[in-house]
């Protein structure tokens, strides 16, 4: 196409000619023909006009010469010739995506033609003259950018802009300061709108009261009272600040790669018998079923809501909470729904005092626009498919910790009906001793004629004849303190689960409560002179009710007391443990030795504890019926946060735990009983109707409290400096989207996969190895390699590389990352506090009888060791590592228990003929020392289960999904018949009483 016509003088026929072409060209090319955008000189593009204005401004103030590529009028960028683009002001990059990144939120300024003016100014701006790969835009974007991923403070950002402003040639563009950077940025953001609210949250100033200066209700000022009661006028008592989820989804849709990514669920999701999305669970398709219109338009979105307090202070106070509420998007692939990009703050209430049950008075805004969202839909462009489509939405449930489901729901949460999925039903009684509610009686929920039912000693002195309540109605009358606001959403009241419980509060509770009674940790053990008291008031276990010695009152040792020196031997296994590098926090930080204590466990620390770390720590201690029954709800954990489950298994993980927790009844004290413990019984039947739970725990979101908090500036204005510092993030996303080489700060890259290569860790040194290893390892690939097996007549470049032997000289690392792992080597762990060094690996193994089998089996056996030294094999155009390893020896190194442990004695090598394998094949555990017997460790596998794209699973994801370390534990009926109704079930005749002062 011919555009020579802009560059010359404009009364000349080939210029007339020229306008006349552009404009045919333009209105072949829109969507209305009536107008379209006008590139002159004045209007730069900003501007809708019919086209007869458009070609009075050409001659009055001429075109614009640097729009060279007519991509905003239809011209693809791709079919410009290459003479054409290099003549263009950028080369192809950074600076016409941003132009193109710019014309992408043109809609968003039809009301303000003037700010999209100023942002395609910057856009079009080099960064100084005769600059050709950045723009002003582009290098804010990308310096921003490295900002907020390293957590630079405003301060040192401002100064780094005006160090490189003196850098760069002196006529440039580059502005000097944060609040410049801020003011460009925040063009390319979204806006927010701040709602004044009674101080009482009686009302918000909408609607009706939007003119109102008194609280209709409470009669207090809508403005701010000072200390010496003069109202301050115009200045709000109280703000909402809403940012509007429509504007947002219509740009999420207006970026081709989310906009893709928004049909995931539809177009790319495995169906089978498993779960590994909401879209697999009953939750989602009852909507499909219920709505089929809208179920029938996969862009239709599928929302979930979380609401949290989160003190912006710390530790300085403990007074102020403001509450963000976000939204998060199930339509995107999994590995993507949780991550910190697509976390939408929609609500941020200010405090300093929480809203409590009057968060219903906050809400009405978005209520309003989930309401719009479904009843009429919003019209939205979707950059993928290049059309306009009616997009609706549906909330399909909330997720809180526990006292702000009450809030949110409406139900209360203590007490005596503190369970809102049994409501009325509750079994709850008080303890008169401890003044607290005790929630027993599980046996309701086992099978009728279960011998569990009969038994009266090892309960509450009663039988039971129950039936457990139905979940699936919620008819309760005394468990309402008020109708929710949600309820005037149409879909809600028809919705499976309207709000989730969260299981990352209930792991960390029940965590808590177990490990403070075994241990007796004051302030955390459920055990005590009152708890007691409480058994010879209920009449049960009178050989655990106080007992008197002369002046001396002791507490007899129960089942789940551990001895000092079993304490002792506990913390021990803590504080030495090894576990690799991003698993969890390093708990000798976490243990005092000298007062035998645990100081400040995390949610994360709990979750590690109670999957994996404790079955082992308490090897060797306590009664083994105890010891069993606290291993089996830790495997109820374990197998609840499985990524992807098995929907087959489910019914037999609610009966296993049913029956273990009639054990812990069994065992420990009703006082060990509280809501929490009870609350696991609903667990299953949450996953059987919405899917996985790590798309429904708080974990992604308490995270992003984190990062809410860290926006925090100025301690004056908590919430503004949220609501500006988010806005500025939000377009730094946008901007990540149509800029190369950068990433966006809300999916973070896994720490282990800095590179898309596999490579070393540090420098590698290299070394003159024995003749003899090398053959080894040489041999080892020779005989692993693919292409040795398969070859026949063809043999590639790699083989006949192979085929002349590795050079004599290795490189030998101390560390190798690969498939996203990091190993080390056992020197190297040594000098640490992690542990990089475990591995196994499963190999074809043949298995004979005897020496006279003549039918032997090939079978895959595993094999356990320590990384010695890792190897780069240099095959001159091809590089293979290696891992050099001690390998345990299979016979008699390595057994698996009654419980299904595997056990592996380091000590004991073997296979030294055979100690290489490759990098790739390594699968890395962790070994933790056998509290029962030194001389043995533990095997635990490390987690790497990935979903799609591996460089798209964050680390902070995979330390969720833990494997428990027992792979073939017996079922709870095993030990059940072993059991007798009698009271020595729960009383320790080796235990050490507890005196009373």
């Amino acid at each position: 196409m011919d555009k020579t016509w802009m560059f010359v003088d404009r009364t000349t026929s080939k210029y007339d000619d020229g306008v006349d072409s552009f404009i045919r060209f333009a209105i072949v090319n829109s969507d209305d023909s009536n107008v379209i955008r006008c590139p002159c000189t004045k209007c730069r593009n900003a501007k809708l006009l019919h086209p007869n204005v458009v070609k009075d401004h050409f001659f009055v103030n001429g075109v614009l010469e640097s729009y060279t590529t007519w991509f905003w009028h239809g011209e693809n960028i791709s079919s410009v010739p290459i003479e054409e683009k290099i003549e263009s002001d950028f080369e192809v990059g950074d600076g016409l995506n941003t132009v193109e990144m710019v014309d992408a939120v043109y809609r968003d300024y039809e009301t303000k033609p003037d700010g999209f003016v100023k942002l395609l100014s910057n856009a079009e701006k080099p960064l100084y003259s005769g600059c050709t790969t950045f723009n002003v835009l582009s290098t804010l974007v990308r310096l921003y950018n490295l900002k907020t991923k390293h957590g630079w403070t405003e301060n040192s950002f401002s100064e780094l802009l005006s160090l490189i402003g003196d850098i760069l040639p002196k006529e440039n563009s580059l502005p000097t300061s944060i609040y410049e950077a801020k003011k460009t940025l925040s063009t390319l953001g979204m806006q927010y709108t701040k709602i004044h609210a009674c101080p009482n949250d009686c009302i918000l100033y909408r609607k009706e009261y939007e003119n109102s200066v008194v609280c209709p209700k409470c009669g207090l000022s809508r403005w701010k009272v000072m200390k010496n009661h003069k109202v301050k006028e115009g200045v709000p008592a109280n703000v909402l600040w809403y940012f509007p989820p429509i504007p947002r989804f219509r740009r999420m849709f207006g970026t081709k790669e989310i906009a893709k990514d928004l049909t995931w669920h539809d177009n790319k999701r495995q169906i089978d018998s498993y779960m590994r999305h909401p879209a697999d669970s009953p939750a989602w398709k009852v909507v499909d079923h219920k709505w089929p219109d809208f179920g029938s338009e996969p862009r239709n979105l599928r929302l979930a809501l979380s609401a949290d307090g989160v003190n912006p202070f710390s530790n300085y106070s403990t007074q102020y909470s403001c509450w963000p509420l976000i939204l998060a998007t199930y339509n995107l692939p999994p590995w993507l729904v949780m991550k910190r990009k697509f976390m939408m703050l929609t609500l941020l209430i200010s405090g300093p005092k929480q809203p409590g049950n009057d968060i219903d008075v906050y809400l009405a805004p978005l209520i309003d626009d989930l309401k719009e969202l479904w009843e009429v839909g919003v019209d939205v462009y979707d950059a993928y498919k290049k059309e306009v489509f009616n997009l609706k939405a549906i909330l399909l449930w909330t997720i809180n910790d526990f006292p702000a489901y009450g809030n949110l729901s409406g139900c209360t949460v203590k007490g005596y009906k503190a369970c809102p999925i049994c409501g009325d039903n509750t079994v709850s009684q008080r303890l008169e001793c401890s003044k607290k509610i005790s929630y027993c009686g599980h046996q309701k929920y086992l099978p009728r004629g279960h011998k569990f039912r009969k038994q009266k000693k090892a309960f509450d002195g009663n039988e039971e004849h129950g039936l457990p309540p139905n979940p699936s109605i919620m008819n309760s009358t005394l468990s309402w303190k008020k109708k929710s606001i949600f309820f005037n959403l149409e879909y809600w009241k028809h919705l499976y689960v309207r709000h989730c419980l969260d299981v990352m509060h209930i792991e960390k509770n029940v965590c808590e409560s177990l490990i403070g009674t075994i241990l007796g940790i004051p302030g955390k053990s459920k055990d005590g002179l009152s708890a007691r008291e409480d058994l010879e008031v209920m009449g049960i276990r009178d050989e655990l009710q106080p007992q008197k010695e002369g002046e001396k009152t002791y507490l007899p040792a129960a089942c789940y007391n551990m001895s000092r020196a079993e304490k002792k031997k506990f913390y021990t296994t803590l504080f030495e443990l090894k576990v690799p590098e991003g698993y969890s926090s390093n708990f000798r930080n976490r243990v005092s030795m000298d007062e035998l204590k645990l100081n400040g466990l995390k949610s994360h620390d709990c979750h590690t504890l109670i999957q994996q770390l404790l079955p082992i720590a308490i090897r060797g201690m306590l009664p083994k019926k105890v010891r069993y029954a606290i291993t089996k709800l830790c495997l109820f954990f374990n197998a609840l946060c499985n990524k992807v489950l098995d929907v087959n298994t489910l019914d037999g993980i609610q009966e296993e735990l049913v029956t273990t927790l009639c054990l812990l009844e069994m065992y420990f004290l009703p006082s060990f009983f509280d809501v929490m413990v009870h609350l696991t019984i609903h667990l299953i039947h949450e996953v059987k109707l919405c899917g996985p739970v790590w798309f429904r725990w708080m974990y992604p979101f308490e995270r992003y409290m984190k990062v809410l908090k860290s926006y925090v500036r100025k301690g004056n204005n908590v919430e503004g400096c949220i609501a500006e510092c988010y806005i500025a993030e939000e377009a730094l996303e946008y901007c990540a989207e149509y800029l190369k080489d950068v990433s966006a700060v809300g999916v973070p890259r896994n720490m282990n996969n800095l590179s898309s290569d596999d490579h070393g860790i540090g420098a590698g040194n290299v070394k003159l190895v024995d003749l003899k290893l090398l053959n080894q390892a040489h041999q080892y690939v020779l005989e692993n390699t693919n292409e040795v097996e398969e070859y026949k007549d063809n043999i590639s470049s790699n083989m006949r590389w192979i085929s002349h032997g590795p050079q004599h000289q290795v490189i030998k690392y101390q560390g190798y990352m690969i498939n996203g792992v990091r190993f080390h080597t056992k020197r190297h762990d040594d000098e640490h506090c992690y542990q990089n060094s475990g591995v196994s690996v499963v190999a074809n193994t043949m298995l004979v009888s005897s020496a006279k089998d003549k039918n032997p089996i090939i079978v895959d056996m595993w094999y356990y060791g320590v990384i010695e030294e890792i190897w780069l094999l240099d095959y001159n155009a091809l590089k293979i590592p290696v891992f050099k390893c001690d390998w345990v020896k299979n016979d008699g190194g390595v057994k698996v228990d009654d419980l299904g442990f595997t056990l592996v004695d380091l000590q004991r090598k073997g296979h030294k003929n055979d100690p290489f394998i490759f990098a790739s094949q390594a699968n890395q555990v962790f070994y933790i020392e056998d509290p029962e017997n030194p001389k043995w460790s533990c095997v635990i596998e490390n987690s790497h289960e990935k979903f799609g794209n591996s460089s798209n699973d964050d680390s902070s994801d995979k330390a969720m999904n833990l494997h428990f370390p027992a792979k073939s534990i017996p079922l709870v009926e095993t030990i059940v018949n072993t059991l007798h109704d009698d009271e020595s079930s729960y009383v320790r005749l080796d235990g050490e009483p507890m005196y009373i002062d």
